[in-house]
């Protein structure tokens, strides 16, 4: 029979502590100094995993990063994130909101708008921005493929562009295009590459009993880094312990959904709500079910970029 330990317990806090709970958070608004002082820059960031990007790798309330960060990112009405590039992946999944995205080359953009549920891996050194042009804050996971990143490297910046031209990021007028899945165009085939819509994506089944839609990985978007996937986890369904070699997230979206961990025949668990997090260690046997109210939409993102080798069983 199973044991579920004592708050005082090694395995307890082990566990605890890779927990990042919405509530026990803040937002904030000056995660990005290079927006100090450019109203229209404003954002906040809210960190789980490492620092996503924000120089403030002193946050003791963010989990140790290994192959990637995770943090919330909410971006007012009106407001825009100057063209940037970084040396590694970057994707935006948004939660809620609509965000136009723009990629950059050669004085040439490409912008494509996203809803709810749908992702776009921004490609290494390829110059991004983001704007919200709709009637609600936007609400989006932002995971930065690599434990450190190394800070932006801004290419269209207020400080230093006309503010027309920083807002566009970087396209003079008549320069930028609207996102074409079917255009020749080369910067449109790179983007149509890496935009993964939620209504296009297929749902696939496992036999445990829930779904899973690959948005990084194999049978989604081609990646080295990390692999990235929504999970619909009804109610009642469950898998037996698992484990992987490198660490994988779980970030609740919709409903709830208990995650516990395995050690020597004892186990701890916790239930997680919406915009919770548990990060699960390389080698450590975990587990998740729903015994909750409603079905569960979980993002899922995993340190490495192979196929998936678990055989998920039944709870």
């Amino acid at each position: 029979m199973n044991v579920i330990l004592s708050p005082s317990s090694t395995l307890e806090a082990e566990f605890r502590s890779h927990i990042g709970r919405h509530v026990e958070k803040s937002f904030d608004w000056d995660a990005f100094p290079s927006n100090r002082g450019f109203p229209d820059l404003a954002r906040a960031q809210m960190r789980y995993i490492g620092s996503g990007g924000s120089p403030k790798l002193g946050d003791t309330s963010t989990l140790k990063p290994e192959h990637f960060t995770i943090s919330l990112i909410h971006k007012p009405v009106g407001k825009y994130a100057a063209c940037h590039a970084h040396e590694i992946e970057e994707s935006f999944l948004i939660i809620d909101g609509v965000l136009v995205v723009g990629w950059e080359k050669d004085g040439e953009v490409v912008e494509v708008q996203l809803g709810p549920k749908d992702m776009i891996l921004n490609a290494r050194d390829v110059g991004h921005g983001f704007r919200n042009d709709g009637v609600e804050p936007v609400l989006m996971s932002i995971s930065v493929d690599v434990g450190k990143p190394l800070p932006p490297r801004y290419l269209y910046h207020p400080k230093n562009t006309a503010p027309e031209l920083a807002r566009s990021f970087g396209a003079e007028p008549g320069k930028t295009m609207r996102f074409d899945r079917n255009s020749d165009h080369p910067l449109q085939r790179m983007m149509a590459a890496k935009v993964a819509r939620f209504t296009e994506l297929p749902t696939r089944w496992e036999e445990a009993g829930f779904a899973r839609k690959v948005y990084v990985g194999e049978g989604g978007i081609q990646s080295d880094t990390a692999r990235k996937e929504m999970l619909g986890v009804p109610r009642g369904v469950g898998v037996r312990p698992y484990e992987r070699p490198v660490e994988d997230a779980f970030l609740v979206l919709e409903g709830s959904l208990t995650v516990g961990w395995e050690e020597n025949g004892r186990t701890v668990e916790a239930e997680l709500g919406p915009r919770d997090l548990v990060m699960n260690p390389a080698g450590r046997r975990h587990w998740f079910r729903n015994t909750g109210m409603s079905d569960a939409v979980v993002w899922s993102v995993i340190g490495d970029s192979g196929a998936e080798t678990v055989r998920f069983q039944a709870a």
